[in-house]
């Protein structure tokens, strides 16, 4: 029985009263919206999770990747990386490891987190057939919704299922051409697949067996946006456009079976885009909940590519998104390493607290408290309420004022004090 099923029919569980009570909703109102596919919970039987819902009146949620390489492999980096970005406020993790024992590591971050996790599992797929038969080209169906099982029963509680990239996607693709290509991995090995073989994608085909799956664990499906645009020249092209039709269409589909989804967005696109973008995904996938990696909004600043998306977070959310994939400094570039997840993490959550004040989702009542802290020259309250107070705190530190009511940057010219003192006299 999926929170779907329940919330059909009528039942509030355990994981809806737990998210009404943490963003101050009615638990009937997250149930109306988990029955109609508006709020989803990625909670999978077997993995023990602080519950959390992404979707409609919901706070926008902040999600963090994490996963080896083929160049860099060390578990204990990236158990590390998944307590920063846990320490820091990531609402989920997504393990997207392409570089060695791909089971062991999934399995470990399962362990640790006590959010919900993530994955790809075509990328798992693919690098089993890559590593046995030399190309990607070779994965047998059959082994894909293996691995989709497999990954299921470690407790894996949302799953990027690349089933929207068919035959016809495709065509519009190779018709229209890129500025940027394909950037999506796992698009690219769907993509690749279904030319080589000359066969429609295995997971559009058969999106039947891959429900059956979902409902047994009840895991989120996130509708992977395969055709996602990797520069902000392709934003919202024909051939994303082509997908977000047939995503919409299997919207539907889980709908009816009882399995929750998210849907993926584009990766880049300009700021003037992001509106309309999310308001025809949110038409056409029925408000389904809407994902949206990053975005990256301009593609020259390599190196603050988390400064870049937390300004395409904040449109985004304010526009109606409903999940943020977060970018770190070393996109583009590297691998990131734990700092770059923190700085991820925090510079999203930002662009996402930004974003839920536009929609409505709170009022700046933190943004208040901080005024009047201010005001009163309170310094510890201050650092009570920033959304990182140890570094806050930290910066100050390192730079203390002669007076200690004041800081660094005014010393004994503070505004803020003489102001005070004059109106208290």
């Amino acid at each position: 029985m999926t929170q779907m099923d329940e919330a059909k029919k009528g039942k509030v569980t355990e994981e809806m009263k737990k998210i009404a009570k943490d963003e101050n909703v009615s638990e009937e109102f997250v149930r109306k919206c988990v029955a109609k596919g508006l709020i989803a919970i990625p909670s999978n039987v077997n993995h023990d999770v602080k519950p959390v819902g992404i979707g409609k009146g919901l706070r926008t949620k902040v999600n963090a990747t994490i996963g080896t390489s083929t160049d860099i492999i060390d578990i204990n980096m990236e158990k590390e990386k998944a307590r920063v970005a846990m320490k820091y406020g990531a609402d989920t993790l997504m393990e997207l490891s392409v570089g060695g024992n791909l089971d062991k590591i999934r399995r470990e971050i399962l362990k640790i987190a006590d959010i919900p996790v993530g994955t790809v599992p075509v990328y798992q797929a693919a690098i089993e057939a890559i590593r046995k038969r030399g190309s990607a080209i070779y994965m047998d169906e059959d082994l894909i919704f293996k691995t989709i099982e497999k990954q299921a029963k470690d407790g894996v509680d949302f799953m990027a299922i690349h089933c929207s990239v068919n035959k016809e996607t495709l065509k519009r693709l190779k018709r229209q051409g890129r500025a940027g290509g394909l950037v999506s991995r796992g698009g690219a090995f769907i993509s690749a697949w279904i030319v080589e073989n000359g066969k429609e994608n295995p997971l559009y085909e058969n999106f039947d067996y891959v429900l059956e799956i979902a409902k047994e664990y009840d895991f989120v499906i996130s509708l992977a946006n395969g055709m996602r645009s990797g520069a902000i020249a392709d934003a919202n092209d024909r051939a994303q456009m082509q997908e977000l039709i047939v995503l919409g269409e299997l919207v539907d589909k889980a709908r009816e079976f009882g399995v929750q989804t998210i849907v993926e967005g584009p990766g880049h696109i300009p700021i003037n885009e992001i509106k309309a973008n999310v308001i025809m995904q949110k038409k056409l996938c029925r408000d389904a909940p809407y994902y949206m990696l990053g975005p990256v909004v301009t593609d020259i600043a390599p190196g603050y590519d988390h400064i870049v998306s937390s300004i395409g977070a904040a449109l985004s959310a304010a526009a109606g998104a409903d999940f943020i994939c977060y970018v770190t400094p070393a996109e583009h570039l590297a691998l990131p390493y734990p700092e770059d997840v923190k700085q991820g993490v925090i510079a999203t959550r930002i662009g996402a607290y930004v974003g839920d004040m536009a929609k409505g989702i709170h009022h700046g009542e933190q943004d208040l408290k901080m005024a009047h802290a201010r005001k009163n020259l309170d310094w510890e309250k201050q650092f009570e309420i920033a959304m990182c107070p140890k570094n806050a705190k930290k910066i100050r530190n390192e730079r203390p004022p002669a007076d200690p009511e004041t800081c660094t940057m005014c010393g004994k010219y503070c505004s803020v004090k003489i102001i005070n003192k004059w109106l208290e006299e």
